[in-house]
């Protein structure tokens, strides 16, 4: 039995395949099987796939049921007790199943991403992602940090995740929402642990037609519906009544919602001025520094302005709040 099964679902990838696969076959880390899911290819995906000769290489293809279906029945194909994740147009480094390995097991974690590099097909660094890639790399880069921001943004890239088996046989659902941050927010929901190693493992290539430009499943409104559905499941599913950090764009756009939901917000804290002694729906504003100490109610903290989570973290800190565990970050 190999030490890792890398999974790898294709659809219509001809021109980047075989890179993505000799990126896989290329480890240092060679005690591996990689499972290629070919889903309905109409171009020459198969073609290339089946003229790449290696025995570690395992290819099967299946009718096109999207990627969901086709990663879970990755899954059902591989063999190892830890499954990595891989996607056709992206490249992994060479030490990145070895270093991921090694933490996952030094450091017991569930779950395992790494910091990428965001790329354009020419394998330029993308401009329009910066901002993201900065996210991913600096600032969710702990498993408390990705547990207290997983409410923002999905907080590994998914063809960077490397888990325990148990991890993806909670299995990807077929839905309107993204597939890969509801399988992250299920797993966070039932106590897994993860992390991300410090070290850039995968150049991750953003282009048009990549699922997450074009598929109605990665727009923001459908990470809008799950993050809310999971909050709705988890953290706020005892609560009737939560405290809310940020009454500008962001967070009256939660406070809205959270009213429709027939939650009562106690309390509403803001660091503009003017805000503060105002009432927005209903809801005394009152100033930052006037934050009361923790006291079991749920704070969510709608803010998206650079830098500014970085300078509440302190706060909440300072008066009892457990990021991820009765203080969540929101976008």
């Amino acid at each position: 039995m190999a030490a890792v099964s890398v999974i790898l679902p294709v659809f219509n990838a001809a021109s980047t395949i075989s890179r993505a696969i000799h990126s896989i076959l290329h480890q240092t880390l060679t005690d591996l099987e990689l499972i290629v899911v070919n889903d309905g290819s109409t171009d020459g995906t198969w073609d290339t796939v089946a003229n790449i000769r290696d025995p570690r290489l395992r290819a099967v293809s299946i009718e096109h049921g999207g990627v969901a279906s086709a990663a879970n029945h990755a899954v059902t194909c591989a063999q190892a007790p830890v499954i990595a994740r891989m996607d056709a147009d992206d490249y992994a480094h060479p030490d990145r199943l070895r270093l991921q390995l090694q933490q996952l097991t030094e450091q017991n974690l569930d779950v395992i991403g790494s910091c990428v590099r965001i790329v354009d097909p020419t394998s330029a660094p993308s401009q329009t992602l910066a901002r993201y890639q900065q996210w991913i790399n600096e600032e969710t880069r702990t498993s408390e940090q990705i547990l207290a921001l997983r409410f923002v943004e999905f907080p590994l890239v998914n063809p960077t995740i490397l888990a325990k088996r148990s991890y993806f046989e909670l299995k990807c659902l077929d839905n309107d929402l993204p597939e890969d941050y509801d399988l992250m927010l299920r797993a966070a929901a039932a106590g897994m642990r993860f992390g991300k190693t410090p070290e850039v493992l995968l150049d991750w290539t953003d282009h048009p037609t990549r699922l997450t430009r074009c598929d109605a499943r990665y727009s923001r409104q459908a990470f809008d519906r799950c993050r809310r559905q999971h909050l709705l499941t988890g953290p706020l599913q005892s609560a009737r009544t939560v405290d809310l950090w940020g009454v500008g764009r962001t967070g009256k756009a939660w406070l809205r919602w959270l009213q429709s939901r027939g939650f009562t917000v106690r309390r509403a804290y803001e660091v503009n001025d003017r805000k503060v002694d105002t009432r927005i729906h209903g809801v005394l504003v009152q100033a930052a520094d006037q934050l009361a100490a923790a006291d079991g109610t749920p704070l969510l903290i709608a803010v998206g302005a650079a830098g500014a989570r970085d300078l509440i973290r302190p706060q909440i800190l300072a008066r009892q709040y457990r990021p991820g565990r009765d203080a969540w970050f929101v976008s």
